[in-house]
C-alpha cells in the first residue's frame, strides 16, 4: 500500500483538526490516538474543514453553513450537505501520520432523503 507522510501525530491537537496541503487538500482529525482523514473541503461549499471546522467527538461541523459530517465515514449528518466527503486510510507509525489510498466511500453520492435531518 502506497502511503505519503502527512505530519507528526503531535501536530494534530486531540479533539482537533489540521489541513494537509495535498492534491486535493486533506483534513486530519484526531480523537485520542486515532486519526481520521477526509477531503478538506465541505461538499456543500468550498470551505476548509481542517482549518475552519469545529470538531466534537466523531463529527466535524463546517463553520460556513453548519453542515456536519461523520469523520469516520465522511457521511453528511445534516443539511445543507447532501454528499459524503472522500475519506482516506490513515497509518500512524512511530508518531508519524501517513495518508494511504482513498477509502471506498460514497463521495459525491447524495444522502437519501429519508436519512436527512434538519440538524
Amino acid at each position: 500500500m502506497k502511503r505519503t507522510f502527512a505530519c507528526k501525530l503531535d501536530d494534530i491537537p486531540d479533539g482537533g483538526a489540521v489541513r494537509v496541503d495535498a492534491d486535493p487538500p486533506v483534513a486530519l482529525f484526531r480523537v485520542g490516538q486515532q486519526v481520521y482523514a477526509t477531503a478538506d473541503s465541505c461538499t456543500h461549499e468550498e470551505w476548509s474543514l481542517g482549518e475552519e471546522g469545529e470538531v466534537e467527538g466523531f463529527e466535524v461541523t463546517c463553520s460556513l453553513h453548519l453542515a456536519t459530517f461523520d469523520i469516520r465515514t465522511g457521511r453528511p449528518l445534516c443539511l445543507p450537505a447532501t454528499r459524503a466527503l472522500q475519506t482516506y486510510t490513515v497509518v500512524v507509525e512511530d508518531g508519524d501520520v501517513y495518508l494511504a489510498e482513498p477509502s471506498a466511500t460514497a463521495e459525491g453520492r447524495p444522502l437519501p432523503a429519508a436519512q436527512r435531518s434538519e440538524g
